[in-house]
């Protein structure tokens, strides 16, 4: 009897290795979209520095809303996103865990003014194209708070980020809110346009991270730790002079524009050295921090009905990766 069970429990051991073995050979698979904070992931990969770290990724190139969805339907170990849609994907599809804080937005996120309007208050009782509960949206009620104005005093016109180009051209609102690309596009395509408000006017408002699946993080922990580190190679091949003009090159390259057209979306994304990110992780209110930008970004989507609950902030946040480094 004692023998059987013995024969029983190590199968049951050897099976259990064996699933663990499997889980661990598979490589984490990262879902990433057209940002410069995310497509430095690219200097990474075309420099075989995953290789080289001994940690096998598969990153799959979506555009930014399918990159969410593919998490939530849990096609995805982690993805690329901001601070305030991890906790809306939580919220309405799959929890998430921020591991890595990328960058802030520093200038890339805008409200761009039709020609004739010149600043945030010339605003007052205009029609602004905004996606609805989307960052975008935080960023103009700030602009808007900072203006002596809110959200009453504008008439909001849903659109698609990617549309607005489009819509400030048609003449049909005054006023857009976009990230880049669409952001660079709408000033482009209407002459005479104006960048009225930025995220650069907010440094924090948007941080953007990477995100991991409590499941993954928890059997793969070592293994996000290379990826962190892998990071921040590629972070210091972009800020060496020396390298710079190669790794510029290699994101434009992914996004399909030339370097030159590219180092301006580069300039205006603070993507985060180690020492710079660190600053950031602390727990205080505002946003300088990524806690207390996070909290400003849940009370948004609850006040906005994108989410009926508060979320649990600390939940959606692991710092011991980026602090260990």
């Amino acid at each position: 009897m004692k023998t059987t069970f013995a024969k029983l429990i190590g199968g049951i051991v050897t099976g259990l290795l064996m699933v663990a073995a499997a889980h661990a050979a598979q490589p984490l698979k990262i879902g990433y979209s057209d940002w410069p904070g995310w497509v430095a992931w690219e200097i990474a990969l075309e420099k075989g520095m995953f290789k080289a770290a001994g940690v096998e990724v598969e990153f799959e190139w979506f555009d930014y809303v399918a990159s969410m969805d593919a998490f939530a339907a849990g096609q995805l170990d982690a993805v690329a996103m901001t601070n305030g849609d991890a906790l809306v994907t939580g919220a309405t599809g799959a929890q998430s865990v921020m591991i890595l804080v990328n960058d802030y937005s520093n200038g890339n996120d805008m409200i761009v003014a039709r020609p004739g309007i010149k600043s945030v208050k010339e605003l007052k009782g205009k029609k602004i194209g905004v996606e609805i509960g989307f960052v975008g949206h935080l960023l103009l009620l700030n602009a808007l708070e900072k203006s002596g104005l809110t959200e009453a005093d504008v008439e909001l016109v849903n659109v698609p980020t990617n549309e607005t180009p489009q819509v400030l051209a048609s003449g049909d609102v005054d006023a857009i809110v976009a990230w880049q690309p669409s952001s660079g596009q709408a000033l482009q395509l209407v002459p005479g346009s104006t960048r009225v408000y930025s995220s650069a006017d907010e440094p924090g408002l948007i941080y953007d991270v990477l995100a991991v699946s409590p499941s993954s993080l928890a059997a793969n922990r070592a293994e996000w730790k290379k990826v962190l580190k892998v990071w921040y190679q590629a972070v210091a091949y972009l800020n060496d002079p020396k390298t710079r003009a190669e790794a510029v090159s290699i994101m434009a390259a992914r996004v399909g524009l030339s370097p030159q057209e590219y180092s301006g979306f580069v300039e205006g994304t603070k993507i985060l050295s180690l020492s710079e990110a660190k600053a950031f992780l602390g727990k205080s209110t505002g946003f300088r921090s990524l806690y207390g930008s996070s909290k400003i970004a849940d009370d948004f989507n609850v006040a906005n009905e994108v989410y009926a609950e508060p979320q649990n902030i600390d939940a959606y946040i692991d710092t011991s990766l980026m602090l260990s480094l």
